[in-house]
């Protein structure tokens, strides 16, 4: 959006003018919709998309409520991990990932885990299926089953030392409260730190995709048509992508995926 509303903002912060934010809500609800189409292709057909753009909308009021507009951020920025946080808030809610499949990604999360450290180097596909005992083709149906539960944005989530931490997103640590907690500033910048060497050492194709989808906020097929491979393929590379990293970050204490 290019269009300022810096006035509205005054009008609501300012002088509480609940219509002002009414406003501001109705101005920022494209952010809903584009969030929402992004994510709808890889959910699950009972999920309905209605459903989605109304955990949006509860992240966007949030948003607009808690928002510093006199700091030099865009709200663009601040909202859409809101929005998208609530979107997977919701779901995580409806429990729309099958327990069955949670526990297979855990299970592969932890295997890429042990393969890639004893390489020292990311794992093919055949020597993971070789560590599974299963066939290659049975691996690639694997990955393909385990796709829901990948569902996850990078920036999401911070370690903590209780479940209350964990929930805390990195657009918590925006709001300005006066002074700022170094603390909080720290493990921000080790978790940023560690996160951006685990994902430098994806193999090429999934780098690409982890930075096209989540950094330039192209769609799977978008990125698709980028890299002239088919959505499924680019689904898969995202879905391996996600289980190194969780299965890498998982023995640091720094970052949670």
């Amino acid at each position: 959006m290019t269009k300022d509303f810096s006035a509205l903002w005054d009008r609501y912060k300012a002088q509480g003018d609940t219509e002002a934010r009414d406003e501001l809500i109705l101005q920022y609800a494209s952010l809903v919709k584009y969030i929402a189409g992004r994510l709808m292709p890889n959910l699950s057909t009972l999920v309905e998309m209605d459903e989605l753009i109304s955990y949006g909308i509860e992240g966007l009021i949030d948003a607009v409520e808690k928002f510093d507009h006199k700091r030099n951020i865009k709200f663009e920025t601040y909202a859409l991990v809101r929005i998208r946080g609530a979107m997977i808030d919701g779901l995580r809610s409806m429990d729309w990932v099958p327990v069955s499949v949670r526990q297979k990604a855990r299970e592969l999360e932890k295997v890429y885990a042990e393969v890639e450290n004893r390489l020292g180097r990311a794992a093919t596909d055949q020597e993971i299926a070789d560590a599974l005992g299963m066939e290659l083709s049975s691996f690639q149906i694997l990955l393909k089953n385990v796709n829901l539960a990948t569902l996850v944005y990078l920036e999401d989530f911070l370690a903590g030392d209780d479940q209350s931490d964990r929930n805390k997103r990195i657009a918590d640590f925006i709001k300005d409260d006066q002074a700022e907690d170094a603390v909080k500033i720290v493990e921000l910048n080790e978790s940023k730190a560690v996160l951006a060497d685990a994902i430098s050492k994806l193999p090429d194709k999934e780098r690409t995709v982890v930075f096209l989808y989540y950094y330039e906020g192209l769609t799977l097929r978008e990125i698709g048509e980028v890299l002239e491979l088919s959505e499924s393929r680019i689904s898969q590379l995202h879905t391996k992508s996600i289980l190194r990293l969780r299965g890498r970050l998982s023995k640091k204490k720094h970052l949670v995926l």
